[in-house]
């Protein structure tokens, strides 16, 4: 376990390596978090949850990082506004490094013990940083995406170019079964549970993710200006917001480009479509005289293409299983409380951790995100 552990966090810091210490505090937008706090959440986790009630004489290592850094736990007392993150100049970031060294060392001396509670919590504290490994790309790119000098961080966590001719793959009509149970001997979250049975009627996924060059097609028909193409909310959204493209696209001498981690370069007109918005998925599908999968669909289907490119958008509000219970207590607001006014994504991205995604992998974001890595596979 404890191997495990520290491979997930030397991969955190990994991440981090190519940043210079100014681009560990902005933020620039609500749903980012700076590099910093994410260095310090995910060892608060390990802190709060493990070694305060399970390590005898555990000292922590600042009383105030309990308040800096809890990020919605209602549980766990009060934090700073998630708004506010990007204006904590202290602690400085050699502190944070600090704070998690000293929790690293306290956590090998606890799981020598080998409790099989602590292991447990400790599995889920390293998928809870998995997952904060990748929004802290998310966060970094859209740090370094809103510099005027577009800065490089390094030719990492772009999609190749789609290399196959695009397929429909044809599943028949029948009863599924979706879901997991503690049975299937790997970890899962909550809200993969319970396994329970689904009906689906006929319907054919694509077998390829939409291109650039699928979706620049999309635009210069004028698809951001036919309402006709829009849900409501979503017409409105990119009127309010004056979207006209994909997140990160400009013309630079009349030529598209995107901002990369490798700074602004040409759009590869075959690599997916990315940093799209559910709304934008929806209206790109409809012009096109197709439809975004449900989750459910999705997931019976992932065995006959590949995934794990891009997050993809379904058609699925992102809502309790029949016969799912929340856990008590703190843990229990890790994914129960957020069943409301989301949509699923299902697959996984360039930036998800290794051996973080699987098949039943429940994603949710709000339908204007743009920022992660989302993209589009189109379904009949």
């Amino acid at each position: 376990m404890f191997e495990n552990y520290i491979k997930t966090r030397n991969l955190t810091e990994e991440i981090c390596r190519p940043l210079q210490p100014e681009d560990y505090v902005p933020q620039p937008m609500e749903d980012v978090s700076p590099p910093k706090w994410h260095l310090a959440h995910t060892t608060w986790f390990f802190e709060q949850f493990i070694l305060v009630p399970y390590l005898e004489n555990y000292k922590l290592f600042d009383d105030q990082f309990a308040y800096l850094f809890n990020s919605y736990y209602n549980n766990m007392g009060t934090r700073v506004e998630r708004n506010q993150r990007g204006f904590m100049t202290r602690p400085v970031v050699d502190i944070v490094y600090e704070y998690r060294h000293h929790v690293d060392a306290a956590m090998q001396q606890l799981l020598k013990l080998n409790n099989n509670q602590v292991n447990k919590l400790t599995e889920l504290g390293i998928h809870h940083e998995q997952q904060h490994q990748e929004l802290l790309i998310y966060d970094i790119k859209y740090i370094l995406g809103s510099q005027p000098t577009a800065p490089v961080y390094g030719n990492k966590f772009q999609p190749e170019q789609e290399k196959q001719s695009a397929e429909w793959l044809t599943i028949p009509e029948g009863v599924y079964e979706v879901g997991v149970t503690e049975n299937d001997h790997h970890f899962s979250y909550d809200n993969e549970s319970p396994k329970h049975k689904v009906f689906l009627s006929d319907f054919s996924l694509r077998s390829q993710l939409v291109t650039n060059r699928e979706y620049l097609e999309f635009i210069e028909h004028k698809g951001y200006e036919n309402f006709n193409l829009w849900h409501e909310e979503g017409w409105k959204y990119i009127q309010s917001n004056q979207i006209s493209a994909p997140l990160y696209w400009k013309k630079i001498n009349g030529t598209w480009h995107t901002y990369t981690l490798n700074g602004n370069e040409p759009i590869q007109l075959d690599a997916p479509v990315q940093h799209i918005s559910l709304y934008e998925a929806a209206a790109f599908a409809e012009w096109y005289g197709s439809r975004l999968p449900t989750e459910f669909e999705w997931e019976i289907a992932a065995g006959r293409f590949h995934w794990g490119t891009l997050w993809e958008w379904t058609n699925s509000a992102y809502l309790p299983y029949p016969g799912y219970k929340k856990a008590s207590g703190a843990l229990g607001e890790y994914n129960g409380k957020f069943m409301i006014n989301q949509h699923v994504l299902r697959g996984g991205s360039i930036a998800t951790s290794p051996a973080h995604s699987r098949a039943s992998y429940r994603n949710f974001f709000y339908p204007a995100t743009r920022w992660a890595f989302n993209g589009i596979r189109l379904a009949n």
